[in-house]
């Protein structure tokens, strides 16, 4: 039976005992029925599982032995980093709960010109709080043991600095396709994908300046909750962990 696998923010190690943060015991408890003695899993991002079993529980918090520790190989060897124009409500939470999934490292979120979305204050830092969340829950799901990084909402000027390896904007008039990164020995890549209303002529040229270059993924207009998902797994397969 596959057990179910919570994230704990704080350091854990074989032997040693864990108060589970509240969301996490309430999940064991009240919605999965386990009790004190019943078996769990928990990571921290470290790349690792650690095996644990529940100590003690009451209403307000529980418990938890760290019984072993074991690596997890499920991070693929292309780094991948989506930079992804805002989209609206649960459009952003199924692209990071997906682009997770299919191993993307980092996610970079961006305000661009034609953004509907319009976060500052409060607001982004709340938004920031639940993404991140929406990340660490789709860990979970999938087995990944180290959590990918999502930072701050800022300006696509700021964002764009931040590619690592070669910069991809998705166009279907580009020049260079998929075909063309076959045996580069592609290691590292950052995935440039607009909001709803698409980049702007002058975001464009950010993006260029940023040594971003346009890549064919096909002939059709992707949606952004399509476009960013259908790269990294046309990339994954092309030089990563899907195959």
């Amino acid at each position: 039976m596959r057990l179910t696998r919570c994230y704990v923010d704080g350091p854990l190690a074989p032997g040693a005992e864990v108060l589970l943060p509240e969301e996490v015991a309430n999940h064991l408890l009240r919605v999965l029925r386990l009790s004190p003695g019943d078996a769990c899993v928990l990571f921290n991002g470290d790349g690792h599982d650690y095996a644990a079993r529940l100590l003690a529980a009451d209403k307000r918090q529980a418990r938890a032995q760290v019984l072993t520790a074991r690596a997890v190989a499920t991070e693929s060897p292309l780094r991948i980093t989506l930079l992804q124009g805002i989209a609206r409500g649960e459009k952003m939470d199924f692209i990071l709960q997906k682009a997770t999934e299919l191993g993307v490292a980092r996610v970079l979120p961006v305000e661009s010109e034609r953004s509907e979305v319009k976060l500052a204050g409060a607001r982004a830092d709340k938004r920031l709080a639940h993404w991140r969340q929406v990340v660490i829950a789709a860990c979970e799901q999938s087995g990944r043991a180290r959590v990918p990084e999502v930072l701050p909402p800022q300006l696509l000027t700021s964002a764009a600095a931040l590619r690592e390896g070669q910069g991809f904007l998705l166009d279907p008039q580009a020049d260079m396709t998929l075909a063309a990164l076959r045996d580069t020995g592609l290691l590292a890549c950052t995935l440039a994908i607009g909001p709803e209303g698409g980049w702007s002529p002058r975001d464009r040229q950010v993006l260029a300046a940023a040594g971003f270059t346009g890549l064919r993924l096909g002939p059709r207009v992707l949606r952004t909750e399509t476009a960013g998902l259908a790269a990294i797994a046309a990339l994954q397969a092309l030089a990563g962990d899907l195959g």
